[in-house]
């Protein structure tokens, strides 16, 4: 129902309420019986063990799964442990990020008010706001949270903070009177007061007209319980890695086992072999890997000032093309400043932003002092004397105890070295007449050290000016003519059209003997003094960061529960609408159906006065174009669209912990520039990434046709399995986890995203992977051979010499996989972890080697000096073969 369409007396009718009564203790019960407690409700909860079993469906997970198995039947227990020991790492992670995403709703839970006032039997009395029911008379005043969602029947100066549940960056003036519309957005229904609103000002009496779920944060709830969790591009294409593993696996099983069968070969080792290339093919490691690259960049993110809080959303941020933000709190400050001062037929602007007093007055770009010019000067004593708000320092920044519009007055008066101490001993105040929503303006009076007495009112232009009958015009007091009237509007247009908001100061002399009567005596026949311009300021390091965002391809999306002026202003202040963008509001949008938003979705850049569900049906409708979706916010508004993004960003300092909970990235200096650097990471995690799945699976390939050509050439294994399986395990771990720490190249953010389709051996990886591996195995090959033919006796001595072969080609190559070009393209000793990792590797292999008590556990003979001048020769015709033809192709 549209509560806010229908008069108190048809509220009353259709919810039984009693203004004067309240509800009886009998008609409560009866309710809470019909529809339930005044309570957010979850979704059924898995059980622990559940959430825990769940983890290990995952298809790669069954694979290794059923290695370990093979592996344990087949006695290689080391094996079978390692693999085992990786599967429980990898699905514990997975189950605490699971529980830790249930969170969001108790987050939510915690916005009710736990305490309210609400009449019941004719006498006031404080309830928990669970029991309020549909009907309900509850009254609050400033401080208060309000416990369920209330048509507002009276209101005294009340004003409330939306912010959290519609993006609106000022508290809402609320009224009484109903309010007629097709679709009047949540943000415009100033006769409604919704659940967990805070009263920033003023007191009101409302009538409960929704309760639990049924309220505007129970929608929310909703949105959170069923919108769907994206998959992400990194975990997609691991799953598909996975798949064509595991069809690899079982074909060159089948045919070491078929080949070296009819070879003559024993069946027992046959199959031993066949199932250790099989483990070879799958790279158990590459899970635990992963894990710990995305590890290393989040802390690496940390320094940063960004905190991930879902792994896979690290590389993620690496392929997003749209960025959706929230503009207030996170690409503007969330703090009113005054920057635009109109007096006397001139115009000042004032630098310096949010609540720091510091910043200097500026007429045609000269700087002035505010002191020397008495139209400025006495605008902005006014505006200090006629305010209830203070400005306090709390460590290194200033915060307020207030209105925030009277925060700007303030601070713009301290600016010119004006403080609250000294203007309140030259001038006594006297009288206050707050706020009201109805007349639209505050007033005081104040008396100064010889006596005089004065009235200083400030706000709404329009009303101020039918108050008035003068105006401070050429230096001097004038009547307010039908011309001075019309320059007036003219200037209240101008600053209006920068999607300034406008406040007025006007006063009047008091006479001697004038009595102080009530505010409609005091607020007549003032002088308009002139006008103060405020913005919510956009944050100054933003519009670097938009320039970067789009340079690296991604396009940044602002979505606002604001007007559409001041979101226009700012977007275009930040570089984000560009000519011929298309801007969108509310309205338009629940008049399109999700279709027509697709069809129009890349064209818009600026979203304004939505909703939760706008913020949601807008993140759908870009994901529906194949776009990889960053979603930036603060509020409980947010937190839908945050959790069905790709990726969920919220805000660390303003942010609520609703929108927290639902994110998978929080920023701790709530920047949206922190955002660029985050994508940044991700982008070199996802290439790092590519960097050890090449390196794995071209080692693995080189394993696996070693074994292959040698059944096929009626060789004897140039591999024993335990040989293979150290190699798996070692000389494949160290390295691969090494490159996981790899520096970004230089052109990173001059790339464009990744397209989220884009598969694992995309941009020539498959071609490294195989060239790179069948030389590898045709190195090896040839080194077991010339060994083997030179001493057919010494079986082992020959297996050996593969054995060192095939470590030092893949350790060589591990260099090669640092670029995308050629090994001669990177500096080796820019990554020290991975020149560690090398050396512990083949000091690991020399031991295996040389050292007595393993030799019988791996079947190996030392090396004579003379065959090293072999091995290491053909170990370096892998990459530097490759590599060198490149350079040629380079230089043609």
């Amino acid at each position: 129902m549209k509560w806010y369409e229908l008069s108190e007396k048809a509220v009353l009718q259709v919810t039984h309420a009693n203004k004067a009564e309240g509800l009886t203790e009998k008609q409560v019960v009866e309710k809470q019986k019909e529809h339930g407690f005044n309570e957010l409700q979850e979704g059924e909860k898995k059980s622990a063990i559940l959430a825990f079993l769940e983890q290990f469906k995952d298809f790669m997970v069954i694979v290794l799964l059923a290695a370990t198995l093979i592996s344990g039947l087949l006695g290689e227990y080391i094996d079978a442990i390692a693999i085992i020991a990786i599967v429980i790492i990898n699905s514990f992670l997975g189950f605490f990020q699971e529980r830790r995403a249930e969170k969001s709703l108790s987050a939510l839970k915690e916005l009710s008010a736990p305490q309210v006032m609400v009449l019941r039997e004719g006498e006031w009395r404080k309830v928990p706001s669970r029991e309020l029911v549909l009907g309900d008379v509850i009254k609050f005043t400033s401080g208060d949270r309000i416990g369920a969602d209330v048509r507002i029947i009276e209101a005294k100066g009340l004003e409330i903070e939306e912010s959290a549940l519609t993006g609106e960056s000022l508290p809402v003036t609320k009224r009484t009177d109903a309010i007629l519309g097709e679709e009047v957005p949540l943000g415009d229904q100033e006769n409604m007061g919704f659940m967990g609103t805070l009263i920033t000002r003023g007191s009101g009496i409302g009538i409960v007209v929704g309760t639990g779920m049924n309220t505007a944060m129970g929608q929310i709830a909703n949105l959170l319980q069923t919108a769907e969790v994206m998959v992400t591009p990194l975990q997609r294409r691991l799953e598909q890695l996975g798949k064509i593993l595991i069809v690899v696996a079982l074909i060159l099983t089948m045919l070491v086992v078929g080949i070296g069968v009819l070879q003559g070969h024993n069946l027992y080792n046959m199959f031993l072999a066949g199932v250790s290339l099989a483990v070879a093919a799958i790279p158990e490691g590459l899970p635990a890997i992963v894990t710990v690259a995305l590890s290393l960049g989040v802390q690496r993110m940390i320094k940063q000032r960004s905190i991930v809080r879902k792994l896979p959303a690290v590389e993620t941020l690496g392929c997003a093309s749209v960025i959706c933000s929230d503009k207030t709190g996170t690409m503007t400050q969330n703090k009113m400043t005054v920057t635009h001062i109109w007096s006397n037929k001139t115009t000042w602007t004032v630098s310096g932003t949010g609540y720091r007093p510091e910043g200097s007055f500026y007429l045609n770009e000269q700087e002035v002092q505010p002191a020397k010019h008495k139209a400025l000067h006495q605008l902005l004593l006014f505006g200090l004397l006629c305010n209830g708000t203070s400005v306090m320092k709390n460590e290194d920044d200033y915060v307020i105890d207030g209105d925030p519009t009277e925060a700007a007055l303030l601070v713009a008066a301290m600016k010119a070295g004006l403080g609250r101490d000294n203007a309140h001993k030259q001038y006594k105040i006297v009288e206050e007449y707050p706020f009201d929503s109805t007349r639209k303006m505050m007033s005081v009076v104040v008396e100064d050290h010889e006596g005089k007495r004065y009235v200083i009112t400030k706000g709404a232009p329009d009303v101020l000016l039918t108050k008035s009958t003068k105006a401070l015009w050429d230096q001097k007091i004038a009547p307010l003519s039908s011309s001075i009237e019309n320059e007036i509007q003219a200037a209240i247009d101008h600053l209006a059209g920068q999607a300034l908001r406008n406040i007025a100061i006007a006063y009047r002399p008091l006479e001697v003997h004038e009595q102080i009567g009530n505010e409609q005596e005091m607020e007549q026949g003032l002088t308009f003094i002139g006008l103060q311009g405020m913005i919510d300021p956009p944050r100054p390091e933003v519009k670097q960061a938009v320039r970067e965002c789009r340079d690296a391809g991604i396009k940044t999306v602002m979505i606002t529960g604001d007007h559409v002026i001041t979101a226009k202003a700012i977007a275009t202040q930040l570089g984000i609408l560009k000519m011929g963008g298309k801007v969108l509001d509310g309205a338009a949008l629940s008049k399109m159906s999700q279709e027509e938003l697709e069809n129009v979705v890349d064209d818009v850049y600026v979203y304004a006065r939505v909703s939760p569900e706008h913020k949601l049906k807008i993140v759908k409708a870009l994901q529906a174009k194949g776009h990889i979706v960053a979603m930036t916010g603060d509020g409980v508004n947010d937190a839908p669209a945050i959790k069905a993004a790709d990726i969920g960003i919220s805000m660390g300092i303003t942010g609520t912990d609703v929108a927290k909970e639902a994110s998978a990235l929080v920023l701790l200096d709530d920047n949206f520039a922190t955002i660029k650097s985050a994508i940044k990471e991700g982008r070199n995690i996802y290439e790092n990434i590519r960097k050890f799945i090449r390196y794995l699976l071209a080692s693995n390939v080189g394993e696996i046709l070693v074994m292959l050509f040698a059944m096929i050439l009626g060789l004897p294994l140039p591999l024993i399995p335990i040989q293979i399986l150290w190699v798996n395990l070692v000389t494949d771990g160290l390295p691969a986890m090494a490159l996981g720490l790899d520096q970004p190249e230089d052109d990173v953010m001059r790339r464009k995203p990744r397209h989220p389709k884009e598969g694992v051996f995309a941009r020539g990886l498959g071609w490294k992977v195989v060239s790179r591996g069948f030389l590898i195995g045709a190195m090896t090959l040839i080194a077991f051979m010339v060994i083997y033919k030179n001493n057919p006796d010494n079986l082992a001595y020959a297996q050996t010499v593969a054995f060192a072969t095939l470590v030092l080609a893949q350790l060589i190559h591990v260099f090669d996989c640092r670029s995308e070009k050629s090994v001669f393209d990177r500096n080796p000793f820019q990554n020290l972890y991975l020149v560690g990792a090398v050396i512990s590797s083949v000091l690991l292999m020399l031991v295996v080697i040389y050292y007595p008590p393993l030799q019988p556990i791996f079947h190996t003979i030392p090396i004579v000096p003379r065959d090293w001048m072999v091995i290491v020769g053909l170990a370096s015709i892998p990459t530097f073969l490759l590599a060198g033809s490149l350079l040629t192709r380079k230089k043609a």
